[in-house]
């Protein structure tokens, strides 16, 4: 375990940091400061850390001080030393005579060194500043960087403000980081250099620094009393609805989950080459469908749960025309989503008041290869999960064979399950869903709620004869049995349960036919 020396002449918020984190293990061993009363005593004392008090003679030398906090910290195990806001500038005497020790200065080195580096940063009209982690030398701010982080620095901030936020964003990362690193033993310090073992880049860095610009304030977010604005990522290359632009001038802009909802159907449409279209309800496919005219997709689409579609956000990976237009304009919508519009398009989909029509120019590749999701104090970030099965990819299973359609329909059904919340179970008849249970706790429950979508809500079809496709496999043969029931022939799963055979025998004994993906698609967010 790393022991920390930690050195402060008031309030030490760096160390107390530190010491909440523990990172890598990390503890401290003792707060030592120059001046009696230092706020940060009290605070270590509290914690349980023990304290030193070392000031420094009014006629007293630089080396002779040292010494005598050299001779204080002897008497603690220690294995690395932290500055923070230590107002005294240490010699070879203290340098030479303890290990490695760090500081933080609230700059990014070598811009704005020494006293006042806040004042430096305002005064030179600089857009980013931040704060760097380095090893203390004799000369003041110049030793070896460990590591920095960048903070922005915004038009009406004075010292206070941006104090405050180097402070919390940048000081209170980096210096955490700085020292896990050394707890992990990854740092070498050597003529003058540090060198940091992994900190490397590629897809998932040591580091990850992200910096997008607001593209507009929102009415709210999710509900009325929370606050939300948009923010955009100029460096994407792939079409998104962030940077669409809204053809009906005049209509109130999108909201939080318009946002939500139409990136999410966007998304699914980028699944197809054929003309697709897709009907999105609060982040699930009320209906996706696949077919030789953009309208006769759509209207599948529709047709397999029109009244949950109702004030849905509609996804299109065609340029719109009139007749789809008027399909889409028939029954209420927030959004339309297209990589563009025909005139006649437009004039109808303009004509209603509360339609948002988005244009976000040709659909092109996905480029995109990460995504991410916000937790409470940090992030998840993962590859996207663009796979999708070829025929060659499924292994059949049961002693029934699935027909070409079949096979047709199983690829089609997995595309649309990617983007449907899990536990997720979808049943489809050729390339059109006909119905769709999402976001249960039990697998059984989203066969029981696909099929009653089917049975109940779906326009001109239903479950019998249906394919079933389960975005994870089927810990027990129960799935299966409720799936026969409802008139299911066919199913695509993963696989990979200790009870497959048990699920195959099911299959089997039902005459249905069954092949595993060996890969599954949950979708949690």
């Amino acid at each position: 375990m790393t022991k920390i020396a930690g050195l402060a002449s008031n309030r030490g918020r760096n160390l107390l940091h530190i010491d909440e984190r523990a990172p890598g293990g990390a503890e401290l061993a003792v707060v030592l400061a120059n001046e009696e009363g230092a706020p940060v005593l009290d605070a270590a004392s509290e914690r349980g850390i023990p304290t030193e008090v070392v000031e420094r003679d009014a006629e007293e030398s630089r080396e002779s001080h040292e010494r005598r906090v050299l001779e204080c910290l002897s008497g603690y195990d220690f294995d690395l030393v932290c500055l923070d806001g230590y107002m005294r500038i240490l010699t070879e005497t203290f340098v030479e005579g303890t290990p490695t020790a760090l500081n933080v200065h609230p700059s990014l080195l070598p811009s704005f060194p020494g006293m006042d580096a806040h004042e430096q940063v305002l005064d030179a009209g600089v857009r980013t500043t931040g704060c760097t982690v380095h090893v203390v030398t004799e000369d003041v701010d110049a030793g070896p960087i460990v590591t920095q982080e960048a903070v922005p620095v915004y038009e009406d901030d004075d010292e206070d403000s941006l104090k405050g936020r180097v402070l919390r964003e940048g000081e209170f990362a980096a210096y955490p980081r700085a020292v896990r690193w050394f707890a992990e033993g990854r740092v070498d310090v050597e003529d003058g250099t540090v060198t940091v073992d992994g900190d490397r880049g590629g897809d998932f860095p040591e580091r990850r620094l992200v910096s997008d610009d607001k593209a507009a304030e929102l009415r709210y977010g999710e509900n009325p009393h929370q606050d939300a604005a948009v923010y955009a990522d100029d460096a994407c290359e792939e079409a998104s609805v962030v940077r669409a632009a809204q053809l009906n001038e005049g209509a109130k802009a999108l909201s939080y989950n318009n946002y939500n909802d139409a990136d999410g159907a966007l998304n699914l449409i980028k699944e197809f080459d054929e003309p697709a279209a897709a009907v999105i309800k609060h982040a699930n496919p009320a209906g996706c469908a696949a077919a030789d005219s953009l309208a006769e997709a759509y209207a599948d689409a529709l047709s397999t749960d029109a009244m949950s579609a109702f004030g849905g956000i509609v996804a299109l990976n065609r340029e719109c025309d009139a007749e789809t237009a008027e399909l889409i304009v028939d029954s209420f919508k927030e959004v339309v989503v297209a990589p563009g519009y025909t005139d006649a398009a437009l004039d109808v989909l303009t004509g209603k008041e509360n339609l948002r029509v988005l244009d976000v120019g040709e659909l092109g590749e996905r480029t995109d290869r990460l995504t991410e999701k916000p937790l409470v104090g940090g992030r998840l970030v993962q590859e996207r999960d663009l796979w999708a099965p070829t025929v060659d990819d499924l292994e059949v299973v049961t002693e029934t064979e699935p027909t070409d359609e079949q096979l047709e329909t199983m690829l089609f059904a997995w595309k649309v399950l990617k983007h449907v919340k899990s536990n997720g179970i979808l049943f489809a008849d050729g390339t059109e869903t006909v119905g769709i249970g999402m976001g249960q706790v039990s697998r059984v429950d989203a066969v029981r709620l696909a099929a009653m979508k089917a049975e109940e809500h779906a326009e001109g079809k239903g479950p019998e004869g249906t394919v079933m496709a389960s975005d994870a496999f089927f810990p027990f043969p129960d799935g299966i049995e409720e799936a026969a029931d409802a008139g299911v022939e066919a199913v695509i799963q993963p696989g990979g349960s200790v009870n497959d055979e048990d699920v195959i025998a099911a299959a089997d004994e039902r005459g249905i036919a069954m092949a595993f993906t060996g890969r599954r698609s949950f979708r949690h967010d």
